[in-house]
């Protein structure tokens, strides 16, 4: 997605602000908002915004892993098992 065709001076979202967020809810594109000629702010729906969050939190998730996985801090899925059912039959 080109965001450069999405973009829009604050004037323009002072004067249309209903229009906008009914067409970005609509679109789940961002919007870039310009002011004085410099992008400042990116204007985007709620329900595109969470899944951008959940993405963020996943990928966090992934990279602790790697550093774990790089750091030596794991443990043979064989054992884990082993441990997990002793775990069971004790409860």
């Amino acid at each position: 997605m080109q965001y450069s065709t999405q973009v829009k001076p604050i004037s323009y979202l002072k004067a249309n602000a209903a229009e906008v967020l009914t067409q970005i809810a609509e679109a789940r594109e961002p919007l870039v908002i310009t002011q004085n000629g410099e992008a400042k702010a990116v204007l985007q729906d709620v329900a595109s915004y969470e899944e951008t969050q959940q993405t963020l939190a996943l990928l966090k998730v992934l990279a602790l892993g790697q550093q774990d996985v790089e750091a030596g801090r794991v443990k043979p899925v064989a054992d884990v098992v082993k441990r997990l059912r002793a775990k069971r039959s004790e409860g």
